[in-house]
């Protein structure tokens, strides 16, 4: 993983996004303290990390929230 500082990765975007399309993360720091703000990764590790397993019915059930639900999955699963 590396970590680079907000100026270089808008200089480098284009060579950014290619590092990060072949499955490089960065992480992108600000300021004097390189305070670390946020993490690119690539598209697919983001899908995978974000799919919510059903604990004992996981590969058995599933469920889907209808887009007028007035509560994030988050909220729902207390997350």
């Amino acid at each position: 993983m590396k970590i680079m500082p907000v100026n270089e990765f808008e200089t480098q975007l284009i060579q950014v996004l290619e590092s990060v399309k072949q499955g490089e993360e960065i992480i992108i720091s600000h300021g004097d303290k390189k305070e670390k703000i946020a993490v690119i990764i690539p598209y697919k590790e983001y899908q995978e990390k974000n799919i919510i397993k059903l604990g004992l019915l996981a590969k058995k059930g599933s469920y889907k929230i209808m887009d007028d639900f007035k509560m994030t999955s988050e909220e729902l699963l207390g997350i």
